[in-house]
């Protein structure tokens, strides 16, 4: 394959391709430099605490805050330049919902999609899908205010879907539902993903984005802290196995017992964090302890995330 060709195909794997990107507010610079490349079927997370940046950069991915610095192409479209043909072939999922209340189920899907310029045949043969997709059959005639949070959160994510967008933008799907309502979320994102739409999500769960991302940044104060799938993240940023301590003896066990065993602690609150790659010795002494409750576990996302951003409350 020539350069010409292999650089070809890239392009068309390429759904999002930003260099570069930076916005201020005055003296503030919330995106610093960002750097970003998304490819065609992938899941792709967006990470960071409050004020990290990653609204920012959505509303710059939407076309609706011009950078002030940097290259922006999503799906093949200069941004902002021509955002408004790029938003023609994108979905899009609030944080909050934003349904009408005054419209059935039905009618909203209805009304979303003639903004898209869809025709009435087209949406009677859309709509059905859709509910189906949503779970919401049996609610087609119902009213908004009489939809649970779940329900309203599927047919947010059933209304994204109404154009057959190639790309679909998620800001805290889940957020507000209980686990049920969530477990069922994850499912038909993950039916889109196998389905083989390209998919960009930021959340605040990190078990969300385990199961959900193919490949995640983590941010703060507009830059990228880190890359990778998250079984990469964890293998690269955190020690492999972890130890939760509480309970009303932890500060005096920890203070008179820590330096016995190799290994990282972080404190937050009433418990002690011990990061380390050998065990053993550590649960042996703890399981003679009367005044010290312990938790064992492999690390995770949400590990790397504090390692990398810090514990501390962000408003």
């Amino acid at each position: 394959m020539n350069t010409a060709t292999a650089d070809s195909t890239t392009a068309a794997q390429e759904v999002i391709h930003a260099r570069g990107l930076r916005k201020a507010y005055g003296d503030n610079t919330v995106v610093d430099g960002l750097d970003l490349t998304v490819r065609r079927g992938q899941c792709f997370g967006l990470l960071g605490p409050n004020g990290a940046g990653k609204t920012t950069t959505l509303r710059m991915l939407l076309g609706l805050s011009r950078p002030d610095a940097g290259e922006l192409d999503v799906l093949g479209y200069a941004v902002p330049r021509q955002a408004q043909r790029m938003r023609a072939r994108i979905g899009v999922v609030p944080q909050m919902d934003n349904l009408d209340p005054d419209f059935s189920v039905v009618e909203n899907l209805r009304i979303y999609g003639r903004y898209f310029g869809i025709s009435h045949r087209e949406l009677d043969a859309r709509i059905p899908g859709l509910l189906e997709f949503a779970a919401l059959e049996k609610k087609a005639r119902a009213r908004i205010d009489t939809l649970s949070g779940g329900m309203k959160r599927r047919l947010t994510l059933a209304r994204a879907l109404v154009n057959d967008p190639e790309l679909l933008i998620l800001d805290e799907p889940t957020t507000g539902l209980d686990p049920q309502a969530r477990q069922i979320i994850w499912q038909r994102l993950r039916q889109l993903i196998n389905d083989g739409r390209t998919l960009i999500l930021t959340t605040h769960y990190m078990e969300e984005a385990e199961r959900l991302c193919d490949e995640l940044i983590i941010m703060d104060h507009g830059r990228i802290l880190a890359q990778g799938s998250p079984a990469q993240l964890v293998r690269e940023h955190i020690e492999p196995e972890v130890v939760e301590l509480h309970g009303v003896g932890m500060d005096r066990w920890v203070a008179e017992n820590v330096h016995r065993y190799p290994c990282r602690i972080e404190c937050l609150g009433e418990t002690a964090f011990c990061y380390m790659h050998e065990h053993d010795a550590l649960l042996d002494a703890l399981t003679r302890q009367t005044d010290v409750n312990f938790l064992h576990r492999r690390a995770n996302l949400e590990d790397v995330f504090l390692k990398l951003t810090g514990r501390d409350l962000r408003d």
